[in-house]
């Protein structure tokens, strides 16, 4: 059974691409015992659980996470707070699920969220950004939000950036994504008739909003949007050009410089090692991404 990749509600479940990609699963639960049954069952039928959940988190929702896995006393757990908005962090969890199927060993797996969350931009189209604390915002446009019929574009990865719609465009990706779109209230066309051929996206989408994205964005008046690689060919061959090495505490395999289960970083290299790691790893990244619509 592929690796079980987690969330933690049932509106960070996207659809999936095709009949090969597996589900998520929700986690926490309603109670501490659920939630324990539940990740039990998991670590019985998959053998190890990567379970996302945004930095932003409501923090009983991360308390109950880490509650479980320490009375689990499970080392099969990887628990992943991710910077992302809730529609992010729902794209991540697609992106993994896909890869779970693909030959890469679990600590891979949960160490590519970190890589693979860099690549996703993330934003949302916003009626008001008086209550919006998760992206800088100046006095100015704070002012203009009281205005009637303003709306700022605001992108939260990888990079933070705002604009008035109208007076700005947000930079987007240089490579081909799709892009997902969640309106609240009111709904508004602007992404996908002005953003999406702006960033020339190989596709679009609508999925319902999520319900912490209120909360996160700071008003209803919103509709969030997020796009990343969707070709798990793509996907895969982003991972695998990164260089592997073992956790030197749990012995897991990782990519990056920290392991996804036990949170143990990799051990220092010297500078000679360092230069070399780049040099090699940097381009064949680079050239797993298509550019533009191509």
């Amino acid at each position: 059974m592929p690796t079980a990749i987690a969330v933690t509600s049932p509106d960070l479940v996207l659809p999936p691409h095709d009949r090969g990609t597996p589900p998520a699963v929700v986690q926490p639960l309603g109670t501490l015992e659920d939630s324990l049954t539940g990740m039990h069952a998991l670590i019985e039928q998959h053998g190890y659980v990567i379970s996302l959940y945004s930095t932003g988190a409501d923090s009983a929702v991360t308390r109950r996470l880490h509650t479980v896995r320490s009375v689990l006393e499970s080392d099969r757990i990887a628990l992943l707070g991710i910077d992302l908005p809730p529609l992010g962090i729902a794209l991540l969890a697609q992106q993994l699920r896909q890869l779970s199927v693909c030959d890469f060993s679990p600590g891979v797996l949960a160490s590519s969220a970190r890589l693979l969350a860099h690549y996703i931009y993330a934003g949302a189209l916003l009626g008001s950004v008086a209550k919006l604390d998760r992206v800088p915002v100046s006095l100015k446009s704070h002012a203009k939000s009281w205005v009637p019929g303003a709306q700022f574009a605001v992108l939260a990865n990888p990079r933070a950036e705002l604009v008035r719609v109208g007076q700005g465009e947000l930079p987007g990706p240089e490579f081909g994504t799709r892009l997902l779109s969640a309106a609240g209230q009111p709904p508004s066309d602007w992404v996908t008739s002005t953003l999406a051929p702006a960033w020339q996206v190989q596709g679009a989408a609508t999925v319902p909003l999520p319900g912490e994205s209120v909360r996160w964005w700071g008003t209803n008046r919103l509709v969030e949007f997020a796009a990343g690689l969707h070709d798990v060919s793509v996907l895969y061959q982003l991972v695998s050009s990164v260089r592997r090495d073992a956790c030197h505490w749990c012995g897991l395999e990782l990519i990056g410089d920290r392991c996804g289960f036990c949170a143990a970083p990799l051990s220092q290299p010297s500078a000679e090692e360092l230069s070399a790691t780049t040099v090699r790893a940097a381009s064949p990244v680079r050239a797993a991404l298509p550019r533009g619509a191509t």
